[in-house]
């Protein structure tokens, strides 16, 4: 093994290491969602609804719609990642027990949506009031970082919970 292999094996090792913290995927997650929301954010302010909201308008249309975006995105990599292993545990539980039901899709995805309204509204506002002081895309990435935490405790506890 060369020493490019050994810094790739040690990098993909610690990589694999970091991931074993429930937080630290949520994360991740959350810095793909971030790049979704930046992107579709960008363009629907930029072309998509340049029309309504104008060069030098507030984005309006295109933060609603970044934000819809990028939550459907994180809540898909949560699911199937972040919290694959509870998501596993109760179908487990289903099949073994007639008594327990294991959430639906549509279950979870409604209750991620309704975990992460306090974020995604705490998202929008910051965004909005922070462009008055700021560049709109600083603003925004400003305001996800803040509302990355409430969005996480209420979906460990609620949305994902453990059987």
């Amino acid at each position: 093994m060369n020493a490019s292999e050994g810094w790739r094996a040690r990098a993909l090792g610690t990589l694999a290491w970091l991931t074993r913290f429930r937080y630290l995927k949520f994360g991740l997650v959350g810095a793909s969602g971030t790049v979704v929301n930046i992107a579709v954010l960008y363009l629907g302010h930029e072309y998509l609804f340049q029309a309504i909201e104008g060069p030098q308008g507030k984005p309006w249309a295109s933060l609603a719609l970044a934000i819809a975006v990028a939550t459907a995105n994180n809540f898909t990599w949560n699911r199937l990642w972040t919290w694959a292993d509870r998501v596993q545990a109760q179908r487990e539980a289903a099949i073994a027990s007639e008594e327990v039901r294991a959430p639906s899709l549509g279950t979870q995805l409604l209750k991620y949506a309704l975990a992460s309204w306090f974020g995604i509204a705490l998202q929008y506002v910051l965004t909005l009031w922070l462009a008055h002081l700021m560049h709109y895309m600083l603003a925004n990435v400003i305001a996800i970082v803040i509302a990355s935490v409430s969005n996480f405790l209420a979906n460990d506890r609620w949305t994902f919970r453990k059987s």
